[in-house]
């Protein structure tokens, strides 16, 4: 099978398609013929092994996992003997951060794993994106524990967190303010953002409303930043470590304080987290901003495009099964 292949930590250029062997199941395993995958912030880090701790997980002088990719959809072509959850033939889609192996035309998944059917109305590029950004911005909104009818900005809006988390917060009954730039408000509006602040025309710290969250999708901002902005218990979260990498530490002191604190939710990924999605998904109040689609071969152009941080949504990878 062909597979995008990283064999040295680098820029996008490390990156090959290259004939590769297709997954052996185990008896608990699923094959997937994978249609459709995407490049993400993830896979670019893991790539490039940046920040550098991150050798740690990955491996600290070449990579143990040489297929990326987190996020896919496609068919289930073979199922391992002991396996009753999934059939051959359905359409499913999933994530799988940590072993990856979405950037191939075959993927190995336990049955147990993140993995679930697709919704007959969703094609594989529509259901491949639906589960990296929205998976941050669901620890983001279950870690602050954001109901009906709160008061969330959501800097970064455009972004795969940012544009998942004002439909997931839209979904809850959550009075949500999006901020964004000029050419991205309509989009913004009509995901279901209530109120829209252009940050290129505007200020958006000196806002004069203030919120129970501020969610920032892009890790551009800070606590100090935002503080004004939050009402007397009011929580800050940033999908990043902050400048000088404090939010987990103010994360964990957070308990000792009172008022304003900031949280910094780590999260996870499991099959009712991809029930939750799909239910979404079926009922039309989420549905992942695509950016671009590239095909598999064109990989190394898609992790170029991801990397000048001007990506709208998602960036998608269709892959080809010639027959």
């Amino acid at each position: 099978m062909q597979a995008a292949v990283h064999i040295r930590y680098g820029s996008p250029e490390v990156v090959r398609i290259v004939e590769v062997d297709k997954p052996m199941i185990r008896p608990d395993e699923v094959l997937v013929e994978v249609h459709a995958t995407t490049v993400n912030r993830t896979d670019c880090a893991c790539r490039a092994a940046k920040p550098f701790f991150m050798r740690l997980f990955l491996g600290l002088v070449r990579p143990r996992a040489t297929v990326l990719g987190n996020e896919f959809a496609g068919v289930v072509v073979d199922v391992g003997r002991s396996v009753t959850r999934f059939s051959v033939g359905e359409n499913v889609f999933g994530y799988n951060e940590g072993p990856f192996g979405a950037h191939a035309q075959y993927l190995a998944i336990p049955e147990d794993g993140s993995l679930t059917t697709m919704p007959a109305n969703l094609t594989y590029v529509e259901a491949a994106p639906s589960t990296e950004g929205s998976h941050y911005a669901l620890a983001q909104i279950r870690g602050a524990k954001i109901a009906e009818g709160q008061d969330v900005l959501v800097y970064g809006a455009t972004g795969a967190i940012g544009s998942a988390a004002v439909q997931l917060l839209k979904s809850l009954g959550v009075n949500v303010t999006a901020v964004c730039d000029t050419a991205n408000m309509a989009l913004l509006r009509g995901l279901g953002a209530d109120r829209v602040i252009d940050y290129t025309t505007t200020d958006f710290t000196h806002d004069d409303q203030t919120y129970d969250v501020v969610l920032d999708s892009v890790g551009k901002t800070s606590f100090s930043q935002c503080r004004p902005l939050l009402k007397p218990a009011g929580i800050y979260i940033s999908s990043e470590l902050g400048p000088h990498a404090q939010n987990p530490f103010l994360a964990l002191i957070a308990p000792l304080q009172r008022g304003k604190r900031v949280l910094f939710p780590i999260p996870k990924h499991d099959q009712e987290m991809m029930a939750y999605f799909r239910d979404l998904l079926e009922s039309g109040q989420f549905k992942p901003v695509v950016d671009r689609t590239y095909p598999l071969d064109k990989i190394v152009d898609a992790y170029r495009y991801v990397e000048t941080g001007q990506k709208i949504g998602n960036v998608v990878i269709t892959v080809d099964h010639p027959h």
